[in-house]
């Protein structure tokens, strides 16, 4: 397989920009920006996202059996470049940003136009990256787009010409 063509062609994948949050009972938090998901079923609602494997999101997704997906919007992309790299909790605040709990107990931004809220269904290891399939619980639209709900969301596209994960 020629590598080049190989990472071309995965990068041709279109994706949007998201914020996977998590929370134990007592209290730790993760959060990071992702890039992997889709939505797989309709009845019930089904969601996958790609998790790195040696991530501190991923172990407490393992050990709570939650997780939130915050959907940013166009125009926050210092929102997602905040949450490329590790974020620390300051009170209710995460990598500088509000938060609220949610009803599963993910943390919810203050400023994301959307989110959906998921229980753990299954989590598939194998490679560097798990699948973790989870059942929507809860959603809600904090901003109602103005067009087609798509075209609100931010894409690793808009990031820039140089701004890639995968392949």
């Amino acid at each position: 397989m020629d590598p080049e063509a190989k990472k071309t062609a995965l990068r041709m994948i279109p994706y949007g920009l998201y914020v996977l949050t998590s929370a134990t009972n007592d209290g730790r938090i993760s959060a990071a920006a992702v890039n992997w998901v889709t939505q797989t079923s309709f009845k019930p609602p089904l969601v996958v996202v790609g998790v790195k494997a040696d991530s501190l999101a991923h172990s407490l997704i393992e050990e709570s059996g939650i997780f939130a997906l915050n959907v940013l919007g166009k125009g926050q992309g210092g929102l997602a470049f905040a949450f490329f790299k590790p974020v620390e909790r300051e009170g209710q605040t995460i990598g500088g940003e509000p938060f609220h709990s949610g009803s599963t107990g993910a943390p919810l931004l203050d400023n994301a136009p959307a989110f959906v809220e998921c229980k753990v269904v299954q989590i598939l290891k194998h490679g560097d990256h798990s699948a973790i399939v989870g059942e929507v619980v809860d959603a809600g639209v904090c901003q109602q787009p103005a067009g087609r709900a798509d075209e609100a969301t931010l894409w690793l596209k808009d990031l820039g010409e140089k701004v890639f994960y995968g392949g």
